[in-house]
């Protein structure tokens, strides 16, 4: 095997605590009396500080019907000292090939984090759970990011790292630091993101360490980081990822300890804590991926439905329901899988589909609706169903009725009350049309035409709140063929569409993927010209606003006339911006105000709890400016009355 091994596991941990305790002294700006040295327990207490903020941030979806967990219930104490004996073991074997990380390097990283951060809300966040405090953030949020990125430098240089015996090891780490002992580092100022929000703008990802070339991968997002896994290279499936982390524009490998087999055209879904990868390649195997401990374990495979490719998969808030798709011949079969239990339930074939593949799905909070793709002849299908796991029963979506012609290679996004699917192959070849279904009067409306981006397949779309942007794709049309670097933001309330801007935009492409993060569309990988695979990607701003109650969220117990702080995060807000908070004491069903014209880069309110005793408290926040941009508390809290 060609290429950089790094042996750096065989340590034996009196060594590690010898380093951490003798090694990395350092002066630090706020006392320059006297060098600092970080003992294990203190690193990972400030461990514990970052992942803190980051699981504050990850989405916790709202079809889960449990409250969001706290951190501890979610990442044990040993999985955090894992993660630091990881950092402090990359040093190491960095400083064993003559690569030792020098302050002036950690100094530079901050710098690097504070100037090109997408998400400086975030980071400050994380600067403050880290006491403010350079030497800190140097060590404890610095170091991680830039020994990984300096090994897989090191990789790409086709160097071997060697660690020696443990007990050579234990010497050299009496002498370990950072410097002698006379540095003083300064906390970077953060970029700011700016008065306004920015408009119909792109900005490339950060390639630096980013996950190899790659098409027909999958990504999530979890409100901290997005997660790309899989797909191929040069005919050669992969078993590797990266998570990209927008608040320090970085990338971080993904494990491959005990990951799925190596695979393409599969499925992943994001449960709030895990990421489930499923099938792919004719598999019935899976995996589940927890980005907190870089950590995977298998699906069951237990009753699973049986192998396939091109299938569907959604996530409904307690299961994984994947269907269709095919293995020499497409499937109407499907599976709803369990993560709490590990467990398999077969979905209901009555009444179901017509077998297909490179069909879509969405969930609507009660229902999973499947449409188009192409059958066991390979002509294309404007046909589909919803499916209830609840009764385990399907009912067809009205076929023909003003429904988009068949196609396949489409894509779908859910608005919340709508269904939209846009694009595609089609008999005719790419279409550039599309269509809305209403599953409550089940009914189609046509999207408009004019001004929509040119006919395409194997592009991405998002859904961001009020638009759905689509981008990319590939047009296959004799010598017009190629893949694209356009694509267009559709609002339904208007049924308009506006293109995208193709200033800064990334390279045409096909077959990449695409999340929302709640402020920006994030692109990346895929197929470029002539078949080339890429591992860029590209952030678009549209000017969208977004809202997120973090307290009370759900679960919590509050005594009526406390007074208790009500806390949300924002992003793309004005200076000029004002929020308005209201209280529901029936589960949302009704709502009265708080208070008004709170301003908008304000996070909190002090309240005096309602005296009315509730188990089905919630809070929403509304941008007064434009009442569409709203959240609310994901799940019930209580009121109880004061002894």
């Amino acid at each position: 095997m060609n290429g950089y091994v790094i042996h750096r596991t065989a340590y034996v941990m009196r060594f590690l605590v010898a380093f951490v305790a003798l090694g990395f002294a350092f002066h630090s700006a706020k006392s320059q009396a006297q060098s600092r040295a970080f003992s294990f327990a203190e690193r990972v207490t400030y461990q514990r500080a970052i992942e803190d903020v980051y699981w504050r941030h990850r989405i916790w979806p709202k079809e889960n019907a449990n409250p969001k967990p706290s951190l501890d219930d979610v990442m044990s104490q040993a999985q955090l000292e894992s993660k630091v004996a990881g950092y402090l073991r990359d040093s190491l074997a960095l400083q064993d090939c003559g690569h030792q990380i020098t302050a002036e390097q950690l100094e530079a990283e901050m710098d690097r984090m504070a100037q090109h951060t997408k998400q400086p809300e975030v980071l400050r966040k994380l600067f403050t759970a880290l006491g403010n405090d350079p030497a800190v953030i140097a060590e404890c949020l610095a170091r991680p990011i830039l020994a990984e990125r300096l090994i897989a430098d090191l990789s790409v240089q086709n160097e071997t790292l060697h660690v020696e015996s443990p007990h050579t090891d234990a010497l050299r780490t009496m002498s370990v630091a950072t410097t002698s002992g006379q540095v003083v580092y300064t906390l970077p100022e953060v970029a700011e993101a700016g008065t306004t929000p920015c408009a119909d703008e792109w900005a490339a990802t950060t390639t630096s360490n980013a996950a190899s070339l790659r098409a027909g991968h999958t990504a999530v997002w979890t409100g901290s980081e997005m997660i790309v896994w899989g797909g191929s290279h040069g005919g050669v499936n992969l078993i590797t990822g990266g998570q990209y982390n927008p608040t320090t524009d970085s990338w971080t490998a993904t494990s491959t300890t005990n990951a799925p087999s190596a695979r393409g055209a599969y499925t992943a879904v994001w449960t709030g804590s895990e990421m489930i990868i499923w099938g792919g390649n004719g598999e019935n195997t899976g995996g589940r991926y927890n980005p907190a401990t870089n950590s995977w374990r298998a699906t069951s495979t237990i009753a699973a439905p049986s192998g396939r490719s091109l299938h569907t998969a959604v996530w409904t808030g307690s299961e994984m329901i994947v269907w269709g798709g095919g293995f020499g011949s497409g499937l109407n079969t499907g599976g709803r899988y369990n993560p709490n239990s590990d467990s398999w339930t077969a979905t209901n074939t009555a009444n179901a589909p017509a077998a297909r593949e490179n069909h879509r799905a969405i969930w609507t909070g009660s229902e999973m609706i499947v449409w188009g793709g192409a059958g066991n002849n390979g002509s294309p299908l404007n046909t589909g169903g919803r499916y209830n796991p609840g009764t385990n029963t399907w009912t067809a979506t009205t076929p023909t009725t003003n429904a988009p012609s068949g196609r396949s290679l489409h894509t779908a996004v859910w608005t919340g009350s709508e269904m939209i699917v846009w694009g595609g192959f089609a008999n005719s070849g790419d279409v550039s049309t599309g269509g809305r279904y209403n599953p409550s009067s089940d009914s189609w409306i046509a999207t408009s035409t004019t001004n929509a981006p040119s006919r395409r397949h194997v592009h991405a779309a998002v859904w961001t709140g009020s638009e759905m942007i689509v981008w990319g794709g590939a047009v296959q049309s004799g010598s017009n063929s190629g893949v694209l670097n356009t694509g267009g933001r559709y609002d339904p309330n208007t049924d308009s569409w506006i293109a995208t801007s193709t200033n800064n935009a990334p390279t045409p492409r096909g077959a990449h993927t695409a999340v929302w993060t709640g402020s920006e569309m994030i692109v990346w990988g895929g197929d470029g010209n002539n078949g080339s695979r890429l591992n860029t990607g590209g952030r678009y701003c549209a000017q969208l606003p977004t809202l997120t109650v973090l307290q009370p969220n759900g679960g919590e117990i509050w005594a009526a006339g406390s007074v208790k702080e009500i806390t949300w995060d924002s992003t793309n807000m004005n200076h000029s911006d004002h929020l308005i908070l209201q209280y529901s004491r029936d589960g949302g069903a009704s709502w009265f105000r708080i208070a008004k014209d709170i301003p908008a880069f304000a996070v909190g309110y002090w309240w005096q709890v309602d005296n009315f005793p509730t188990t089905q408290g919630r809070i929403k926040i509304l941008l007064q400016e434009n009442l569409s941009v709203t959240d609310q508390s994901d799940a019930n809290f209580t009121v109880r009355r004061r002894p």
